[in-house]
């Protein structure tokens, strides 16, 4: 019986261990995913006004008279 509750210690130790480490993990893939969603977002604005400039320029260019 002695043995048997050593080895439940045990392996509730070593399941505490991977839930914690589990925990980290997953709050760091949390933050990298918000900074690329972030990130995203920056560079989607940034095409979109890229995207008005050129249609803006191609409105002012002269027509192909060929």
């Amino acid at each position: 019986m002695e043995n048997e509750l050593t080895a439940l210690e045990s392996k509730l130790a070593q399941l505490l261990e991977v839930t914690g480490k589990l925990r980290n993990t997953n709050h760091q893939l949390r933050q990298e995913l918000a900074h690329a969603l972030s990130s995203n977002r920056q560079y989607s604005d940034k095409m979109d006004s890229a995207k008005a400039r050129l249609e803006k320029l191609l409105v002012t260019l002269p027509q192909d008279q060929t």
